[in-house]
């Protein structure tokens, strides 16, 4: 569902995006496509091809922008995060871990405030992320009839975090999992957070205010995740950059001691799930 989306996405950006070419018939389209094809290699496991795509979008992309912000064109800041993080992935599935994560944290150096930031650090959070004390939460704002907690609160529980958007639909099949697992695991100290935040859009205003936007987020929430026993939604992009949660849904596990000990973009079922759970609940 994640790849058929993503194409989707691609397709949608690519009738939208400006159509920048050079004279050699590199266009930012092109490279787009170029970067999609070096995902599939990736996750075919040609690593030798996918890296060399990668590095040929990154190179053809700095030609185009010759200067331009990157997020002038929504083709190349996708093929451009694309390349980044193929080239990760190759590095690391060669053992090459510290390696990957330079790559990353470089590149965020060289793209600072651009729309990729979150992309980079989503996979330098799949490298180094677990293990590590999970980040503060912003939860200044919320919806649904709980205000939630700070991070600092939330010691001695185990903690899910379930970030999801208004428009997800892999989202929604998630959400009888975390009803399911929250009902079984609650008495045990399991604390289901769900932050959330607002895109700028819905389904019937290509252009929604943020009091639109909300009023509808609300209602998404009540119809699929009001469910889920004692869930607090925090409304903030900032936790989705600091989590790097450019997927959606992103889950990520927290043990009784603040420590993340799983940090999985995209959907689980629910025995992957609740076996994950298990030894945080139990301990």
């Amino acid at each position: 569902m994640k790849a058929v989306l993503s194409v989707a996405l691609g397709a949608m950006l690519l009738n939208a995006a400006p159509q920048w070419s050079v004279g050699n018939g590199t266009t930012a389209e092109s490279i787009q496509a170029l970067s999609l094809q070096a995902r599939q290699d990736a996750a075919s496991g040609d690593l030798k091809k996918a890296d060399a795509e990668a590095s040929t979008v990154l190179q053809q992309s700095r030609g185009l922008l010759k200067g331009r912000p990157l997020d002038s064109s929504p083709s190349l800041a996708l093929a451009v995060g694309a390349a980044y993080e193929v080239q990760a992935q190759v590095l690391d599935a060669e053992g090459q871990r510290a390696a990957a994560i330079r790559l990353l944290r470089n590149a965020m150096r060289e793209w600072p405030g651009t729309s990729i930031g979150t992309r980079l650090q989503k996979n330098l959070n799949l490298l180094t992320l677990t293990g590590k004390p999970m980040p503060p939460l912003n939860v200044a704002q919320w919806i649904g009839d709980r205000k939630p907690q700070p991070v600092s609160a939330l010691r001695g529980k185990v903690v899910l975090v379930f970030f999801w958007a208004d428009w997800c639909a892999d989202c929604k099949v998630e959400a009888p999992v975390l009803v399911n697992l929250a009902a079984e695991f609650r008495s045990k100290g399991l604390v289901v957070i769900a932050p959330t935040m607002l895109y700028g859009y819905t389904p019937t205003a290509e252009q929604a205010t943020a009091a639109e936007e909300k009023i509808f987020a609300e209602r998404v929430f009540q119809r699929f995740y009001s469910g889920i026993p004692g869930v607090e939604v925090p409304l903030n992009a900032e936790n989705f950059q600091r989590f790097g949660a450019s997927t959606v849904p992103t889950l990520v596990l927290v043990d009784r001691h603040g420590i993340i000990r799983l940090y999985h973009p995209g959907v689980m079922d629910e025995e992957a799930l609740k076996k994950a759970l298990l030894p945080l609940v139990n301990s």
